[in-house]
């Protein structure tokens, strides 16, 4: 079975939005929304991962973040590592650098039913919150 180690940001503005991204139709999970983010490389960090994946997908050049929940999630084709980051300080302004569809949206209305299923823990502690 595949094993990836995946690095993920919450970016979330002073309004308590946060900004998220529509996955690509033939991706896995596709069309799916999701944090931005993407695979830690070999010899990479996962704050590392963190901040290169946000430069190259999003645009923003992370200045704060700290771990917000680290998870495992099994897939039938895949099991995935994923550290969630809550990032509140940036520069830029994060748009779908990748061709990707993206949009703020207030936390308290993430719905968990159009996020991959690996996101249903972390997503409820945000609407927790």
């Amino acid at each position: 079975m595949k094993q990836l180690n995946i690095a993920v940001g919450i970016i979330r503005n002073t309004e308590r939005q946060i900004f998220i991204t529509r996955r690509a139709s033939d991706a896995h999970m596709g069309d799916k929304w999701e944090f931005p983010g993407g695979k830690i490389e070999q010899g990479e960090s996962p704050e590392q991962a963190l901040v290169r994946e946000l430069s190259e997908e999003v645009g923003i050049e992370v200045s704060r973040y700290a771990l917000y929940r680290k998870l495992e999630h099994s897939f039938p084709d895949r099991h995935v590592t994923l550290w969630f980051y809550l990032v509140d300080a940036w520069q830029g302004e994060p748009w779908g650098k990748e061709g990707q569809p993206g949009e703020w949206i207030p936390q308290h209305a993430l719905k968990i039913d159009a996020f991959p299923p690996a996101n249903v823990q972390v997503i409820e502690q945000l609407l927790a919150e």
